[in-house]
């Protein structure tokens, strides 16, 4: 069990636990009140990100959509016993098969996205689809945020540093453009370990915004960096 400040998280059921990913995806991701009104979250999980930006969009409504069966519903008790409920709802379904039931497109996007590729998958079923890009591959990913995405909606996700190339290729290919790069390092002068990526459907208005977030500080020390936890101060206790 996880307590935030306005929510608690629930994983025991899920495959895959709230991680460091998952926050940093839920509190970065630009988050417009004016003109944001609709989210879906590819990957769900727990619903951890879902209602992350529930919380930060008050007048949006947000769904997330899973796979698992398991999962979709230890996030519809997260999201039932949170203050966001009315606004929230979790589908199991297939991203490459879920059409919404209105019809009508969303105007934000976010994925934790599936990301190994190594050949061995680890012993439960549930993890590997949560943690394999066998499940769901970036290729698909871009293919159906295209197809759920309102022209110049945006498309939020945290993947590993060495997929960025891949992601960028997809992102393209899909008439994405980048606005806006984090890159994730453990420590100051550390290579990435993971990129926060921001795209909109079409054409960007200027350059992409690039910098970099420090997970821990440079002295060593295992607290949160200054940075960090500017970025969630809002949702850590």
């Amino acid at each position: 069990m996880f307590t935030f400040k306005q929510f608690t998280i629930d994983d025991s059921a899920c495959a895959m636990k709230v991680g460091t990913d998952g926050v940093l995806l839920g509190a970065w991701a630009e988050a417009d009140p004016v003109n944001t009104r609709s989210v879906l979250d590819i990957g769900t999980g727990s619903g951890l990100i879902a209602l992350m930006l529930a919380q930060r969009l008050p007048e949006a409504s947000v769904v997330g959509i899973d796979v698992v069966p398991g999962a979709v519903e230890a996030a519809r008790r997260n999201a039932t016993v949170s203050p966001f409920s009315e606004r929230l709802e979790m589908v199991c379904a297939d991203v490459c098969r879920y059409q919404p039931e209105n019809g009508e497109l969303f105007d934000a996007i976010v994925s934790n996205p599936p990301y190994h590729t190594e050949e061995l998958l680890p012993p439960s079923a549930a993890r590997a689809a949560a943690r394999h890009t066998a499940a769901l591959s970036f290729a698909a990913l871009f293919v159906h945020a295209r197809r759920l995405l309102r022209q110049g909606g945006v498309f939020a996700l945290i993947v590993p540093a060495a997929a960025l190339k891949e992601v960028n290729g997809e992102a393209m290919f899909n008439g994405f453009s980048l606005t806006r790069r984090t890159s994730v390092v453990t420590r100051p002068g550390k290579p990435p370990k993971r990129e926060l990526l921001q795209f909109v459907l079409g054409a960007a208005p200027q350059s992409p915004l690039c910098d970099t977030l420090p997970l821990m500080p440079a002295d060593g020390s295992n607290a949160r960096s200054e940075a960090y936890a500017a970025l969630t101060k809002d949702f850590y206790l």
